[in-house]
């Protein structure tokens, strides 16, 4: 399947680059600061729900994915 693809089917930008890197970036951060400093479940005060580091970022990303697509 990826052979029948055109090789510009996906530009890879210096904006692109850096969006994806960003996000690698913290998602590393994050698995770092776990392993040093184990999180906890906490209960939030916006969502009634218990989360980690990782789900407040996770969800974060979907909020902004889904504010930028609605714009």
């Amino acid at each position: 399947m990826l052979d029948s693809l055109p090789p510009e089917w996906m530009p890879w930008t210096v904006g692109t680059l850096v969006f994806l890197g960003s996000i690698i970036l913290v998602l590393i951060g994050l698995t770092v600061w776990d392993m040093y400093d184990p999180g906890w479940a906490r209960r939030g005060s916006i969502l009634p729900i218990e989360t980690t580091r990782g789900d407040r970022f996770f969800i974060g990303l979907l909020l902004t994915g889904i504010i930028f697509c609605l714009w």
